[in-house]
């Protein structure tokens, strides 16, 4: 369920345009805020750390949080942009899992 729902996430992403195909400059990644706000914009964050760690989770396998808020977060984000409504909706889902 979480991997068919992360794939989807991954999916919409590369369909509206969000996924770059540049790496991140390695001091992105030296991140102090939620959702790396301080270095990186929302999109690459899921790319480069959200969909990551989720799937490195499910290989591990490891423990999942006891609750997500990437949607709330893709919400505020995206308001206004009507091409990311279905990511919104992706990413709200994948915090219903964690309910």
């Amino acid at each position: 369920m979480v991997e068919a729902k992360v794939t989807a996430i991954e999916a919409e992403m590369i369909r509206i345009g969000l996924w770059q195909s540049d790496p991140l400059a390695p001091d992105q990644y030296d991140f102090q805020q939620a959702f790396a706000m301080d270095t990186m914009a929302f999109s690459q964050w899921l790319q480069f750390i959200f969909i990551p760690r989720v799937r490195d989770i499910i290989q591990t396998p490891g423990e999942f949080p006891s609750s997500s808020s990437v949607g709330a977060q893709a919400v505020r984000e995206f308001d206004g942009t009507s091409e990311a409504s279905e990511l919104v909706s992706l990413l709200s889902e994948f915090d219903a899992l964690f309910r």
